[in-house]
């Protein structure tokens, strides 16, 4: 009787031995993913983090701006055109600034994501390809 080539076993590991082996490597499998996540999540923080914070200069900003715009009122209630034409310059200048980073970190908020995307492509890969070797 001839032996097929594709059913020939090319080790002698006991049916004990394959399935510990099996269950050793979903748990690293399991673990991978987890470092995975945990790495997204993190990332995603991080960008979160950095948003806020432009978001947070642009308030300073924006407060100082109407502090000049204000003092280029009181300036222009003086009498005074010099000194208020000046104050109000700069307090747009500093709104503009603050506007501009405002919509930049908006823009990051927007963009950010807490959903790890690469963990839940990874594990539907895993489970696709458990899958295969169990049927």
């Amino acid at each position: 009787m001839k032996e097929r080539p594709d059913i020939t076993r090319s080790d002698s590991r006991s049916v004990k031995q394959i399935l510990q082996d099996i269950v050793n490597h979903i748990s690293d499998i399991v673990r991978s993913e987890v470092r995975l996540a945990t790495t997204e999540v993190r990332q995603d923080l991080l960008d979160l983090a950095k948003a806020g914070m432009l978001i947070g200069f642009a308030v300073v900003l924006m407060l100082y701006g109407v502090g000049f715009v204000l003092l280029g009122g009181v300036y222009a209630l003086q009498n005074a055109v010099s000194p208020w034409l000046a104050a109000v310059i700069v307090g747009l200048s500093v709104g503009i600034v603050a506007a501009i980073l405002f919509v930049t970190g908006r823009k990051k908020f927007e963009q950010a994501s807490l959903r790890p995307d690469k963990t839940i492509q990874s594990l539907e890969d895993n489970v696709t390809w458990f899958k295969k070797q169990t049927k």
